[in-house]
């Protein structure tokens, strides 16, 4: 992977992360309140649907920045297989994107509990929970969760990504000239609302064991019981709370975040080729 290409993704990334996190914050939080044990409305309902705000717009650039960095290595890194356009090389983008994902949790994590607790209880502020988790549980309080989010982003980065290239490049394929930025962002609109819609059953495990009181069972992090748990309470619906605004919310967010990364991308090359041809020589 050239230096260009990984300050592009650096950049790219974190621009792509930050405003797709800032821009539908308001639907992340209401899909969190659905999620929540509390319930809709007791968990705050349509008010304050900008608590913690701070902590998501603060996170998404180094978390976007991470995931980029590493999806963009592994794809240079891995062979592509004997057919550039088969199997092979959909197992680079499948690998690629879990592997970003596990990198991008050692800083998404913090930032989901504190972001999520703070959605959760809405009279607070971003900082307050913060300081209110490090009292109570300790640096390893922030990190609650990360085995449940890593099993959350890792099977719908493994349908998202694929999906994503393999649309971009029969798009490609068919008008015969790679895609526009707005076509990527019709690509990860699609992709990211399908792996969204399957994947939710996981997203509300995940919500519920950050959101667990800290000597509660569902704390301990076991993604099984979370889903039992919700199952036994809320039945075969409660596995899917928060369906809608999660697909809707993935689906804008996967049209701005890939949109505004592959847009981002071309104006760094851009950028960088035209002030290598304008460098004396």
């Amino acid at each position: 992977m050239e230096q260009t290409e990984f300050y592009a993704a650096l950049l790219a990334g974190g621009l792509a992360g930050t405003t797709v996190d800032v821009s539908l914050f308001p639907l992340d939080t209401l899909k969190t309140r659905l999620q929540s044990a509390k319930g809709f409305r007791r968990a705050g309902g349509f008010k304050g649907v900008y608590s913690g705000l701070a902590s998501a717009a603060l996170g998404s650039a180094p978390t976007a920045a991470l995931f980029f960095c590493t999806y963009e290595f592994i794809k240079a890194s891995l062979p592509h297989g004997a057919d550039p356009t088969g199997s092979g090389q959909v197992m680079v983008h499948v690998a690629a994107a879990s592997l970003g994902e596990v990198a991008a949790c050692l800083v998404r994590v913090p930032v989901e509990v504190v972001k999520q607790r703070t959605q959760a209880t809405h009279a607070s502020s971003s900082l307050n929970t913060l300081r209110k988790t490090l009292a109570s549980e300790g640096a390893f309080g922030l990190y609650r969760g990360y085995f449940s989010t890593v099993c959350r982003e890792v099977p719908f980065s493994f349908l998202q990504f694929p999906m994503w290239e393999y649309f971009k490049r029969k798009w490609s394929d068919t008008q015969g000239h790679p895609v526009l930025p707005w076509q990527s962002s019709v690509c990860g609109a699609v992709s990211g609302g399908l792996a969204a819609g399957i994947t939710t059953p996981l997203d509300v495990a995940k919500t519920r064991i950050m959101l667990a009181k800290q000597e509660s069972n569902i704390a301990t992090g076991s993604i099984m019981f979370a889903l039992q748990s919700v199952y036994q309470a809320r039945g075969f619906r409660g596995l899917f709370a928060g369906i809608i605004p999660r697909t809707v919310w993935i689906s804008l967010g996967g049209a701005i975040f890939l949109g505004v990364y592959d847009k981002s991308k071309l104006v760094i090359h851009q950028v960088v080729y035209k002030d290598s041809m304008d460098a004396p020589r």
